[in-house]
C-alpha cells in the first residue's frame, strides 16, 4: 500500500514536471526567470491569507452541508478537506475526493456513502456557482471566435470554452437529477425493491444460499443507498440552500480576490478585480478537462489565452500564472501535511485503502 502511494506520488510529481516542460518549452527561460524575479512577493502574504480563508469557509460550508446529517465541529470538517485537496495537488485520479468521507468514517464514525454524498453535494454548488459566474462572464466579455492560443501544446480557442460549458452544464443537471432522486423516498423504495429481487436473480441458488446473498448483499446495498440519501438530506431544506449559495458566492469572491491582490505585485498585469474574477471562471473551465495533478500546464495555458482577452503580454500572461498558480496550490499542499499530522491521517492508506463490501451504517 506505502509503495502504490509513493509510485503514484513519483508519477504524479513526473506528469506535472512534464506538463510544466511543455507548457513552457517556447517560452524564454531568461525571460520567464526575469519575470519571476521581478514580482514583489510581499504581495504574497495577503494572497496567501486570502487562500486560506477561502479554504476555511469551505470547511464551514461543508460542516453545514454534513449537519443535515451528522453534526461535527469545524477543525473536523476542516482537517479532512484540506487533506483532501492536499491528495488531489500531488496524485493522480482525484482521490482526494475520496480521502474525505473514508477520514470522516475512521474518525467521526459517519458513514462511507453519506461522507461522500456531502462531498458531491458541495461539489454541486461549486458547480452552479461556475455556471451562473461564467454565464455572466461570457454576457460582460466579447470573446473573438478567433481568438486561438496555442500554449504547451494546448490549443485553446472560444470554442474550446464554450464545449467545456455546455459540458459542466449536462453534467450539473445530471447530478442535481441523480440527487433529487435518490432523496425521494418513493425512488428509494423503488431501488429497494430492486434490490431485494438480486436473490431471485440467482437461478441455481438453493434457499439458503439465496438468505445468504439478502445479508451479504442486498442489507448492505439497501444501507448504502439510505446512507447516500442521508447525505443529500439538505437540499429538502430551501433556507440551507440558500445559505450554502452565499458560502459558494464568498468562497469564490474570496479567491478572486487572492489572485487580485497577488497580480498588484505583478509587473505587466493591470487587470481590474472584476476582470481578474473573469480569468479565474476562464481558468476554472479549461481546468475541467483531464489534466495531471494539480493541473499543472493547463492552468498556465488556460491563464495565458484569459488574460490575453484583456491585452495581457503573453510573457507576462504566463509568468503570472505560473507565479500564482504555486500560491494556489503550496499552501494547499502544506496545510494538508499539517492536517494529516494533526489527525494522526495516515495519507497512503486513505489515498489507497480498499472499502469493505458491506458499506457501514455508523
Amino acid at each position: 500500500m506505502k509503495n502504490h502511494f509513493i509510485t503514484s506520488l513519483v508519477a504524479g510529481a513526473i506528469l506535472s514536471l512534464a506538463a510544466l516542460y511543455f507548457a513552457f518549452r517556447n517560452v524564454p527561460f531568461n525571460n520567464l526567470l526575469n519575470y519571476l524575479g521581478s514580482i514583489n512577493y510581499l504581495w504574497l502574504f495577503p494572497a496567501v491569507l486570502l487562500v486560506s480563508v477561502s479554504f476555511f469557509i469551505r470547511a464551514v460550508r461543508w460542516q453545514f452541508i454534513l449537519a443535515s446529517s451528522r453534526q461535527i465541529g469545524i477543525w473536523q470538517a476542516f482537517h479532512p478537506l484540506m487533506i483532501g485537496f492536499m491528495i488531489n495537488c500531488i496524485l493522480p485520479g482525484r482521490v482526494g475526493e475520496l480521502a474525505r468521507p473514508m477520514i470522516l468514517q475512521k474518525k467521526e464514525k459517519i458513514p462511507f456513502a453519506t461522507g461522500i454524498a456531502t462531498v458531491a453535494a458541495e461539489r454541486i454548488f461549486d458547480v452552479a456557482a461556475l455556471i451562473i459566474f461564467a454565464v455572466i462572464t461570457f454576457a460582460a466579455i466579447e470573446i473573438n471566435p478567433q481568438v486561438e492560443i496555442t500554449f504547451g501544446g494546448f490549443h485553446l480557442n472560444r470554442s474550446t470554452l464554450e464545449v467545456l460549458f455546455d459540458r459542466i452544464i449536462i453534467v450539473g443537471v445530471l447530478l442535481i437529477a441523480a440527487i433529487i432522486l435518490v432523496s425521494l423516498s418513493k425512488v428509494r423504495r423503488g431501488i429497494h425493491r430492486v434490490i431485494r429481487t438480486i436473490p431471485a436473480l440467482v437461478l441455481f441458488a438453493d434457499e439458503s444460499a439465496k438468505a445468504k446473498i439478502n445479508v451479504k448483499v442486498c442489507e448492505p446495498l439497501i444501507r448504502f443507498v439510505d446512507n447516500i440519501a442521508l447525505g443529500f438530506t439538505l437540499i429538502k431544506n430551501p433556507k440551507k440552500i440558500f445559505i450554502c449559495g452565499l458560502y459558494s458566492l464568498i468562497v469564490w469572491t474570496t479567491a478572486a480576490l487572492s489572485w487580485y491582490v497577488f497580480s498588484l505585485g505583478s509587473p505587466g498585469i493591470n487587470l481590474s478585480y472584476t476582470e481578474m474574477y473573469a480569468v479565474m471562471v476562464i481558468i476554472c473551465l479549461f481546468i475541467a478537462l483531464p489534466s495531471v495533478p494539480g493541473y499543472w500546464g493547463l492552468w498556465e495555458a488556460g491563464g495565458v489565452f484569459a488574460m490575453s482577452l484583456f491585452g495581457t503580454s503573453p510573457n507576462a500572461a504566463a509568468g503570472f500564472t505560473l507565479a500564482n498558480h504555486a500560491v494556489q496550490v503550496f499552501p494547499v499542499i502544506i496545510v494538508g501535511f499539517i492536517s494529516a499530522i494533526i489527525t494522526s491521517v495516515n495519507i497512503w492508506q486513505v489515498s489507497y485503502e480498499k472499502k469493505s463490501s458491506e458499506p457501514q451504517t455508523g
